[in-house]
């Protein structure tokens, strides 16, 4: 059975999803869902539209699906279990970063075992080169590559480069690859630095900014044209099963879908929405909030007072607001000490800038606590802003515009090249 198209139809028309180009590189523009679906009713996912046929476009296919926690439909269902019940039983599940079922903490994963739901043999694929996959996908016999996990729209947030190393062992193994597109829950706006290629790592692959603004499928399109060629490799096939009834400047709350947490830190739509921004605090010694209930939203060390929160206000920065705070990590950095900060909250999510009201948190809290901030000493933070631009122009005393203008340039053309992959207006 050659997965295409073709294969989608026979449907109601209401459950056919679109696929976007049976490859790639086709260049052709990609079919729009109806307008009526976009503004009125419940946003679909690709694997909402699937399980509504009962799976059967992948029936007879030797599926391996790539997968966590987020591949779950509006009955909470996860669709390994639902594709079982169908009848369509994959032969292997594979699990990112925190595993398949979601256990591991940050940097974990649950290894390979049985699932005892399905009998579906799990392999663990966090942290593999493409080889290594390619050697499980042949072990499993896999023919079928199906990707379902919920992005946050942050080129540091590892699933999306789990997507690109499957992509690459696909075409490696000769495999279709199928994604089951779903919302990005921080909308399609482009935002911040590319990653200089010279500092590439497994939080920033391969040259994207900071904040994408796109879904799985659109940056799996983009990956297959713009990547894969360079690392020597091409897929046969990719489908997108596109997300009906989503607007790029649809955030999660408006999507009527059910949040399920991608990861143990990033609790609500609210921590994705600072995610971009506040994520840089990694790579310095201050808390990013881990261990409290509010990661990435929470901010701060042992030694910070109100001046910082007072700084961060008198700038008036879009849609941001700062609450003075204290907080006891329970895990991670300053555990079991009193650390003082703020919290940042989303007052305007339209307004809101995620990565330049980061940076400018950076340049307060280094001018107003020069005896308590610092970056990690392995300079993290040049991986997670990709290069060493920011971290030298914060060092050097630099300000929030020049800092943020410095790579105006490279986001516009970003923002120009991957305009020709996008499924969504």
């Amino acid at each position: 059975m050659t997965l295409n198209r073709r294969h989608f139809l026979g449907a109601s028309a209401a459950a056919v999803p679109v696929l976007a180009g049976g490859s790639a590189v086709a260049g052709a523009q990609p079919e729009q869902p109806a307008q009526a679906e976009q503004n009125h009713g419940r946003v679909l996912t690709g694997a909402e539209q699937l399980a509504a046929q009962g799976w059967r476009p992948l029936k007879g296919r030797k599926l391996g699906v790539l997968s966590n926690p987020t591949g779950v439909l509006l009955n909470g269902d996860h669709i390994v279990d639902s594709m079982v019940a169908a009848g369509v039983k994959p032969v292997a599940a594979f699990g990112p970063e925190h595993g398949f079922r979601g256990s591991a903490q940050a940097g974990g994963s649950e290894g390979d075992y049985t699932d005892p739901r399905t009998g579906v043999p799990v392999y663990d694929a966090y942290g593999v080169d493409a080889t290594k996959l390619a050697s499980l996908f042949t072990k499993a016999g896999v023919d079928t590559v199906v990707f379902d996990i919920a992005d946050v729209g942050a080129r540091f947030y590892t699933y999306i480069w789990s997507l690109y190393t499957a992509m690459v062992a696909a075409a490696q193994v000769k495999a279709a690859f199928v994604v089951l597109d779903r919302p990005n829950p921080i909308g399609g706006r482009a935002a911040g630095p590319l990653l200089d290629p010279k500092f590439s790592s497994g939080i920033g692959r391969k040259p994207i900014v900071q904040q994408h603004g796109m879904t799985a499928g659109e940056l799996a399109r983009y990956f297959a044209e713009e990547f894969l060629p360079g690392d020597g490799v091409q897929l046969d096939r990719l489908e997108v099963v596109q997300v009906r009834g989503w607007q790029r400047d649809t955030l999660f709350a408006q999507t009527g879908l059910n949040w399920v947490l991608p990861s143990p830190n990033m609790p609500t739509p609210d921590t994705a929405l600072v995610y971009p921004g506040t994520g840089m605090f990694e790579g310095t010694v201050f808390s990013e909030g881990r261990g409290t209930t509010r990661p990435f939203e929470i901010i701060g060390a042992p030694g910070l007072d109100w001046r910082w929160r007072e700084k961060l206000e008198d700038l008036a920065l879009p849609g941001a607001k700062f609450r003075e705070t204290y907080f006891v990590p329970t895990f991670s950095k300053f555990v079991n000490q009193t650390c003082g900060g703020v919290q940042l909250s989303v007052s305007d999510p339209r307004a809101f800038d995620a990565i330049r009201t980061a940076v400018a948190m950076l340049v307060t809290a280094k001018a107003l606590h020069p005896d308590v901030f610092a970056w990690r000493p392995d300079n993290y933070i040049d991986k997670l802003s990709g290069s060493d631009r920011l971290r030298t122009m914060v060092d050097a005393g630099a300000g929030v515009d020049e800092v943020t203008g410095a790579w105006r340039a490279e986001l516009a053309e970003f923002d120009r090249r991957r305009r020709h992959y996008l499924l969504y207006r």
